[in-house]
């Protein structure tokens, strides 16, 4: 599910600039394939690749922590 996400991002922000997939790959210096597999969810891109696409599309990268446990609830107390 997450390449899916992430290869429908890529794709609406290729068309909102009114890039092809061709352009956008010699651009970002990756092949065709890449591209058009990474937008029907098919690929497994690594970090780099998708910088390089990121980066020409005006995107940014990013990693969030979620549901951080509280420290405090799951502490264990010693007496």
């Amino acid at each position: 599910m997450l390449a899916a996400g992430i290869g429908v991002s890529i794709r609406t922000r290729r068309k909102e600039l009114g890039i092809t997939q061709p352009h956008l790959a010699e651009l970002a210096g990756v092949s065709t394939n890449t591209v058009y597999k990474l937008e029907r969810g098919q690929s497994n891109p690594s970090l780099d690749i998708l910088n390089k696409l990121a980066q020409v599309l005006g995107m940014e990268l990013k990693l969030n922590v979620k549901n951080l446990p509280d420290e405090t609830t799951n502490s264990i107390t010693y007496q």
